[in-house]
C-alpha cells in the first residue's frame, strides 16, 4: 500500500500536470535542465565563430564604458558606498574606485554602476539589458580565477545567451503582464551563465547553479515609479549579478541541490509563467548567439526614446528645423513604451523632455540626457510643451518592437514625418568598432583620463590575447 507521503507527491503531480496541460512534466529524453547544463559545460571551451568574437568585444567595451562613467552617478557612488562598508577578502576590483572586495561585492557594486543610467545595451524582442549583468559578473568571477581573456569573450557569450533565452522560455511579455520586471527577472540567469563557465563546473554543478540561481530570480515592474535610477539599477543590474555570482560560488564550494529545476513538476517555466516555452531555453544553442543581437545605445536614454530621438534629428537635418518653425510634434511608440518613457521624473528616460532637448540643440550629449536642470530650463519646456506622445499597435512589430514616428506640422503649414524603424546599434543598423570605441572614450576619458581610456579600449580590442583579466585592474581603477 503506498504511503501518506508517496500518496500526497503522486496527487501534487497530478495537479501539476493538469495545470500546465502535462508540458515540460511528461517531456521525452533529455530535460532542458539537462541539456542546457551539457551546453553550458561545452561552451566554456567552445571557439567563438568570429563575428560573435568582435561582438563580444563590442559588449564588453561598451559596458566599460557604462560602468565607468556611471560610478561617478547617483547610483553608482550608493552602490560604491555600500560595498566599501561590506569590507570582504580582495578578490576582484570595483570600478572606478581604490578598493577591491569580494567576486559577489564587486559584482553587485559594478553591475549598479553598468545600469546607472541608461547606457548600457538593450535586446529589443525580449526587453533584457543583458550586458549590465553579464559583464561584471564575468569580470568579478574572471578577476578572482585569473581567467584568461578569452575565457572571459566566451562567458559572456553565454551570459547573452542565458539571460534572452530564459526570457524567450518564459513569454517576455507575459512576464510583465504579471508585473514582474523583464529585466530583474533576466538577469541573474546572465550572470550565472558567466560565472558558472569562469568557475569550470562540471555538468552536476551547473544543474546546481541553475538551481540556485533559479531560486534566486526575482524583479517586480515597481522600477517605473523609481525617480532616481537607483532600485533601478539594482533591479536590472546589481541584483542578478549578485545572485549570479554567489550561486555559482556556492556550487564551487560543495553545497548541492536540485539537478532538474527546469523540468517536472514546480519547474522553474510553469512558477514564473503562465504559457511557458521551455524548448527556447535550449533551442539553437550552440549557432544563435545572443551576443550579436542586442542594440548598442547612440544616446544614453531608455531605449524606446533611440527611434524618436533618430528620427527628430533626421526631421532637424533634412529640413533646417529650428524651434520657430515647429508648431507641434507628435511621437508615435509601440503601446508597451508608453508607461515607460511618458512623463518620466528622470530626465534621460522622458520622451517629450528630450525630444525637445533634440529640437533645441540639434544633438543629444551624455550630460544632455541626465541634466536635471535642463527639465526646468524655460527654451526647452517650450519646445516640450509641444510634444505629444501616441501609442500606435501598428509599431508592436516583433521584427522592429522599438521603431517610432514622428510627426511635425511646421509654422508654414507643412507636416513632415520619419519614420526609424532600426535606430543606429541594432543588429539591423550596427555601430562599428570605430563607434564603439569613440561612444565608450567620450564616457571612460572624464573618469579614468585619456591615457588609461586608450589603453583600455586597446585592451578589449584584443581580449582573446590578455592571459589573465585581472591585468585590465590598473587600467579601470583609480
Amino acid at each position: 500500500m503506498p504511503s501518506r507521503r508517496r500518496f500526497l507527491q503522486s496527487a501534487g503531480s497530478v495537479a501539476a500536470l493538469a495545470a500546465t496541460g502535462g508540458r515540460a512534466a511528461l517531456a521525452a529524453g533529455p530535460g532542458v535542465t539537462e541539456r542546457l547544463a551539457r551546453y553550458m559545460v561545452v561552451a566554456r571551451d567552445q571557439e567563438l565563430p568570429e563575428k560573435v568574437l568582435l561582438e563580444c568585444k563590442h559588449r564588453i567595451l561598451d559596458t566599460f564604458g557604462a560602468m565607468v562613467s556611471g560610478a561617478r552617478m547617483r547610483p553608482g557612488e550608493m552602490a560604491l558606498k555600500y560595498v566599501r562598508t561590506l569590507g570582504g577578502d580582495a578578490q576582484a576590483s570595483v570600478i572606478g574606485s581604490d578598493f577591491r572586495t569580494t567576486a559577489v561585492n564587486a559584482a553587485l557594486a559594478n553591475a549598479m554602476c553598468a545600469h546607472a543610467d541608461e547606457t548600457d545595451d538593450f535586446e529589443p524582442v525580449t526587453k533584457a539589458h543583458p550586458g549590465c549583468s553579464v559583464v561584471p559578473a564575468a569580470l568579478a568571477f574572471g578577476e578572482r580565477e585569473h581567467r584568461s581573456g578569452q575565457d572571459v569573450l566566451r562567458a559572456v557569450a553565454l551570459g547573452y545567451d542565458l539571460t534572452c533565452r530564459l526570457l524567450m522560455a518564459l513569454g517576455p511579455d507575459l512576464v510583465r503582464g504579471s508585473h514582474r520586471s523583464a529585466e530583474g527577472t533576466s538577469s541573474t540567469f546572465g550572470a550565472l551563465g558567466a560565472a558558472a563557465s569562469l568557475a569550470r563546473l562540471d555538468e552536476k554543478g551547473m544543474r546546481y547553479a541553475v538551481s540556485y540561481s533559479s531560486q534566486q530570480v526575482s524583479g517586480l515592474w515597481s522600477w517605473v515609479k523609481d525617480h532616481d535610477h537607483i532600485e533601478k539599477a539594482f533591479d536590472f543590474a546589481g541584483m542578478g549579478a549578485r545572485n549570479g555570482v554567489m550561486a555559482v560560488d556556492m556550487v564551487k564550494n560543495g553545497l548541492t541541490g536540485v539537478d532538474d529545476v527546469l523540468d517536472g513538476t514546480h519547474n522553474l517555466f510553469i512558477a514564473l509563467s503562465s504559457d511557458p516555452k521551455p524548448e527556447e531555453m535550449v533551442k539553437d544553442l550552440g549557432s544563435r548567439f545572443y551576443v550579436t543581437e542586442t542594440a548598442i545605445k547612440t544616446f544614453s536614454v531608455g531605449y524606446p526614446i533611440q527611434s524618436p530621438l533618430d528620427a527628430t534629428l533626421t526631421l532637424r537635418k533634412q529640413h533646417g528645423l529650428t524651434p520657430d518653425k515647429v508648431k507641434s510634434i507628435l511621437v508615435k511608440l509601440p503601446t508597451d513604451a508608453m508607461g515607460i518613457v511618458g512623463e518620466s521624473a528622470m530626465p534621460d528616460v522622458n520622451c517629450q523632455h528630450l525630444v525637445a532637448v533634440a529640437l533645441v540643440k540639434g544633438a543629444v550629449s551624455f550630460n544632455d540626457s541626465h541634466d536635471v536642470a535642463l527639465m526646468h530650463d524655460p527654451k526647452i519646456l517650450e519646445q516640450r510643451a509641444k510634444v505629444a506622445l501616441a501609442g500606435d499597435k501598428a509599431l508592436m512589430d516583433p521584427a522592429a518592437p522599438r521603431g517610432a514616428v514622428v510627426e511635425m506640422t511646421l509654422t508654414d503649414g507643412r507636416k513632415v514625418e520619419h519614420f526609424t524603424k532600426y535606430p543606429p546599434g541594432t543588429k539591423e543598423n550596427p555601430l562599428n568598432t570605430e563607434a564603439v570605441e569613440a561612444k565608450t572614450r567620450d564616457l571612460i576619458a572624464p573618469v579614468l583620463g585619456a591615457e588609461k581610456s586608450e589603453k583600455l579600449i586597446e585592451q578589449i580590442r584584443n581580449l582573446e590575447k590578455v592571459d589573465d583579466i585581472g591585468k585590465l585592474r590598473p587600467l579601470m581603477t583609480t
